[in-house]
């Protein structure tokens, strides 16, 4: 298996192991990403996901260009397809839009050297982003005579000021993790020792809360961001009567007044 899945407790983490080509996502490599989402998505016990990649030289570096360069169909015989039929047929870049998994518990990218291209627009779909002190960052399709394929302007303009995107974007140059810091692209930049322990700090922290209310925050952030202010507020007052009368927010209640840590359930 190209990509590794080790649980933590409440908190799964997900290695790309493809050293040897920088961890660059493949087919079989975005199958097997896919179908661990999944599983992670439907376990109960788990209620937080880490993405990483094998050793420090590279997070992942982009899609495999060396395994796909060519394809067996036209676009139009693969465009209506549903997306592993359609990466079958040479359109590939369905199964990095990880949107239609509905996958709605939080991901951290811990990203430990290059965030290239595909790899970046990845990271760019999880929710946090630590790196390593010695990371770097890009969108060169540019360069090669194509776009980022999976909404990268898009998140990228939406994560940073959009200066900062255009130019990363049109002339394909990388950004190192300082620079990545500094505009908001990641939270923080650790040594490489500390990634992943940092990772683990906050994915933990994050899994101690009400996992439904973690669930529907991140599911509130992704459905009202192209809304305005006034059905942004319909659809969040939906949600906090969602989860009002749930088990989690009266017990949350009560250890605050019994002044304890709370004892969450999912329920």
């Amino acid at each position: 298996m190209t990509v590794h899945l080790n649980i933590d407790g409440p908190v799964a983490v997900l290695t790309i192991d493809r050293p040897e080509a920088l961890n660059a996502l493949n087919v079989d490599a975005l199958h097997a990403l896919r179908q661990h989402l999944g599983e992670i998505r439907d376990r109960d016990d788990v209620r937080v996901a880490i993405l990483t990649g094998t050793g420090t030289r590279a997070f992942c570096a982009g899609a495999d260009l060396k395994g796909t360069q060519t394809s067996p169909a036209s676009y139009p015989e693969a465009l209506f397809h549903e997306p592993e039929h359609a990466a079958d047929l040479g359109l590939y870049i369905r199964l990095m839009d990880l949107s239609g998994l509905s996958f709605w518990k939080p991901m951290i990218a811990a990203i430990n050297g290059h965030c290239l291209g595909a790899g970046l627009e990845i990271a760019l779909q999880c929710d946090m982003r630590v790196a390593s002190t010695h990371a770097t960052f890009g969108l060169p399709e540019a360069a090669v005579g194509s776009i980022p394929a999976v909404s990268g302007l898009h998140r990228l303009l939406k994560a940073v000021p959009s200066a900062y995107a255009m130019q990363m974007v049109m002339t394909g140059e990388r950004i190192g993790a300082a620079d990545a810091q500094r505009i908001g692209l990641v939270t923080e930049a650790v040594e490489p020792d500390r990634l992943l322990d940092r990772a683990l700090s906050l994915a933990h922290k994050v899994a101690g809360n009400a996992p439904l209310a973690v669930q529907a925050i991140k599911k509130l952030s992704r459905q009202t961001a192209h809304l305005g202010e006034a059905d942004a507020q319909d659809l969040t007052e939906l949600y906090w009567g969602v989860l009002r009368d749930t088990a989690d927010r009266i017990e949350g209640r009560k250890a605050f007044a019994e002044k304890r840590p709370p004892h969450f359930t999912g329920r």
